[in-house]
C-alpha cells in the first residue's frame, strides 16, 4: 500500500502504523542508550516473540482464516501485518510447500541508510518474529531466513525469508 492512496481509511491506517513503527524504534532505542545494542536486542527478541503472537490471532479472528490454514492463509495473514503498510515486498510460490517473502523496502533500514547508520541487524528478530507468527498461522510451517542483516545486501532486497510446509 502506498503513502498516495485517496481511501481516508488507508490514509488513517498507515499513519497509524507509522506511529506504531515510531514507538517501536523510540523504545528500541531508548533501551540501547540506558543499556546497550545487545540487551536492547534481547528486549525486543522478547517483545516480537509476544507481539508476533498476538498480531497473528488478531488477523486469525479479523479474516476468520481456518486454524492451520497453510501457506494460503500465512500470505493472506503477512498482506495484513502492520508492516505490510508502509513497506514494499514481493512473495513467491516456487511450489504448493514454500512461499518466499522478500522485503524490497524497509522504512527502518531505509532511515538509517539516510542517516549514514549501518543497517540495523534485525535478523536475529526477523528470526523469532517471522518464526512465531507464522507458526501461529500454521504449526506445520518452518521459517528459514535467507537473508537478513548483519548479513551482505542484496541488490533486490533487504531481506528474505522462506516459509515451508510441513505435512
Amino acid at each position: 500500500m502506498t503513502e498516495e492512496c485517496r481511501d481516508p481509511l488507508q490514509r488513517e491506517l498507515i499513519d497509524a502504523a507509522k506511529n506504531w513503527l515510531a514507538i517501536d524504534g523510540l523504545w528500541f532505542l531508548a533501551i540501547e542508550e540506558r543499556y546497550g545494542l545487545e540487551t536492547a536486542i534481547e528486549c525486543d527478541a522478547a517483545v516480537w516473540k509476544k507481539f508476533s503472537l498476538i498480531e497473528a490471532e488478531r488477523i486469525i479472528s479479523r479474516l476468520k482464516l481456518a486454524e492451520n490454514g497453510g501457506l494460503d492463509s500465512l500470505e493472506i495473514a503477512l498482506r495484513h501485518r502492520l508492516f505490510s503498510l508502509l513497506n514494499t515486498y514481493v512473495m513467491k510460490r516456487p511450489d504448493e510447500s514454500t512461499l518466499e517473502w522478500y522485503m524490497t523496502s524497509c522504512r527502518t533500514q531505509t532511515a538509517r541508510e539516510r542517516k549514514g547508520l549501518p543497517l540495523f541487524p534485525c535478523k536475529v528478530i526477523g528470526e523469532i518474529d517471522y518464526t512465531s507468527f507464522a507458526s501461529r498461522i500454521d504449526h506445520r510451517i518452518t521459517t528459514t531466513c535467507l537473508s537478513c542483516p548483519p548479513d551482505p545486501r542484496s541488490e533486490t532486497f533487504f531481506c528474505g525469508w522462506r516459509f515451508s510446509l510441513e505435512e
